[in-house]
């Protein structure tokens, strides 16, 4: 393979990193916003419970304390929806990572390539100029 082809594969490597690199990013913050839902509806089920218990310490009908119920049992089926979420999004986050991971791999791996066919190229150069230097060292050696 050509150096200029070997470039062009560097060159969409390294594209196809930061790309999975920005899809990971997008992947993270979008776990961490589940997260920070999953506090927010945890905190906000907890206040109403306590809402609830000063309201039952104080009295409160069947009906409204059944509404109690039912509405805590919604917030724990949200929080457990949330969960979900949060576990998925994480999962994905960590596919991710890992696909960018590979990339950079892949990319490292080409990289190093470009540079082995340089420093060939550069000890090639170097070893026909040393030759060309002994060639003339030689020639002037003669006419002397």
């Amino acid at each position: 393979m050509s150096n200029s082809q070997l470039q062009l594969v560097a060159d969409w490597e390294r594209q196809k990193e930061q790309k999975l690199s920005q899809d990971f990013q997008v992947a993270q913050h979008y776990a961490l916003e589940n997260k920070q839902k999953l506090s927010g509806l945890e905190d906000y089920r907890l206040d109403y419970l306590r809402q609830a218990q000063v309201k039952a310490t104080e009295g409160v009908g069947s009906q409204t304390f059944s509404q109690h119920q039912q509405f805590i049992g919604k917030l724990d089926k949200a929080c457990e929806l949330q969960m979900q979420n949060v576990n998925q999004a994480v999962v994905v986050a960590d596919q991710r990572k890992s696909q960018w991971l590979k990339q950079q791999q892949k990319r490292k791996a080409v990289e190093m390539l470009l540079e082995k066919q340089a420093l060939a190229k550069l000890k090639l150069e170097q070893k026909e100029e040393q030759m060309m230097l002994d060639e003339m060292s030689i020639q002037k050696f003669i006419r002397r």
